[in-house]
């Protein structure tokens, strides 16, 4: 009976190359996988030329909901930004990726999975941590580590191995891309002083291409998750992709960011997340409205956990089931609708109301209605100086012991 070896498969060089070359060197039946989690096309172009490469069977999925519902609002609800500001695509998409791969491996009773990672990247570890939690007996093989080769040697090989592919249509850069956002690197952004030049870019236009008159936008949550545009309902991906329209059209959600690695290096990376942005810049000021102090102090450090453990690549942990658990509970109370003016690159918010709000206009104003007891505030500070008193009386103020 031939063994069989399930690989995550994008068209692309390294995963082409490497359907055949999983065959030369473990003498199987090679299923491809290749997975719909938005912003691109071309799958079945990816089918069809995996197949004429040689797989025995090419399965395409449609991991669009999955993505948004189980994995990217999540991370929305949790405030997870790496770094305080990478919307974390790539790195969200990879356990889904993941996932299904050991689903279709168990299902065609395959011995490994396999994926295109190099050895210099973070996308391994996500690869091989969230396989070895799903089903630790499963073989993971990483042809691109193992066998060492330039761009120009796969190229070469694909030749020799008569591997049909367009090079001809490659771009100079390494572009991830899902609906989350789009992640770029290589070529000349490999020089940190070089501006990211505008063949980079394909989801967001140039600031002197936008339209001169703001957008406005409304966005209604409920418990912490959107739900609606401009008061129309719509599912996570219509609704994600609206907004990358929209805030793309008005230069919104280019990332220029020089970036701590999982493996140890600062690497530049370039990112567009047109949608991302503006749907944390909503998400946060709605819950400054909902949330009360303490919980906004302790909500932002686990938005940092957060965006860490989804970066390193441990979705598949009891860590961040915890961390979902309190989330969770954060949100319960994060309904509303956030108005934001999208123009020239900015996304500002302009207007948020909540039936859960703590702001109250009673409390807040200086107008005719003010409820605050200002006759308390006396009192108050009284108590609050108090530490502040006792030591300047005993030990002397700052200014005497200089």
């Amino acid at each position: 009976m031939t063994e069989k070896i399930v690989l995550a498969y994008s068209g692309g060089l390294d995963t082409s190359v490497a359907v055949r070359w999983l065959m030369e060197h473990y003498s199987a039946e090679i299923i491809t996988l290749t997975i719909d989690l938005g912003g691109g096309g071309g799958l079945q172009e990816a089918k069809d030329r995996a197949i004429r490469i040689g797989a025995s069977k090419a399965l395409v999925l449609d991991g669009r909901q999955a993505f948004v519902d189980d994995y990217v609002w999540p991370a929305l609800r949790s405030g997870a930004l790496y770094e305080g500001i990478y919307p974390l695509a790539t790195a969200l998409g990879r356990p889904l990726i993941a996932k299904l791969l050991v689903d279709v491996a168990l299902e065609e009773g395959a011995f490994a999975v396999a994926h295109g990672c190099t050895g210099k990247g973070n996308d391994q570890v996500r690869f091989d941590v969230s396989v070895a939690a799903l089903a630790p007996n499963l073989k993971v093989i990483a042809p691109a580590r193992d066998w060492g080769m330039t761009r120009d040697q796969e190229i070469a090989y694909a030749k020799e191995q008569g591997i049909p592919l367009d090079l001809n249509k490659r771009s100079s850069y390494s572009v991830d891309e899902n609906l989350w956002g789009r992640s770029i690197e290589a070529g000349d952004l490999e020089d940190a002083w070089v501006e990211p030049p505008e063949a980079a870019y394909s989801l967001t236009k140039a600031i002197n291409e936008t339209p001169e008159e703001p957008r406005y936008v409304d966005i209604d949550f409920l418990k912490g998750s959107p739900c609606a545009v401009d008061g129309k309902s719509m599912s996570g991906v219509a609704l994600i992709d609206l907004l990358t329209d929209l805030a793309g059209t008005h230069g919104i959600g280019r990332i220029d960011h020089i970036e701590d690695r999982l493996v140890g290096i600062k690497s530049r990376e370039v990112y567009e997340a047109p949608a991302g942005v503006v749907l944390h810049t909503a998400h946060r000021a709605l819950e400054a409205m909902c949330l009360g102090k303490e919980q906004l102090r302790l909500k932002e450090r686990t938005g940092q956990e957060y965006a860490e453990l989804v970066y390193n690549g441990l979705w598949f942990t009891a860590h961040r089931e915890d961390l979902d658990a309190y989330v969770q509970s954060t949100q319960r109370h994060v309904s509303g609708t956030v108005r934001l003016r999208l123009h020239k690159g900015v996304c500002t918010v302009v207007g948020r109301k909540s039936e859960h709000s703590l702001y109250q206009y009673s409390l807040a104003t200086y107008a005719t209605g003010d409820q605050f007891d200002h006759r308390a505030s006396e009192g108050f500070i009284s108590i609050y100086g108090l530490p502040v008193r006792t030591q300047a009386r005993i030990q002397g103020t700052q200014s005497s012991q200089s």
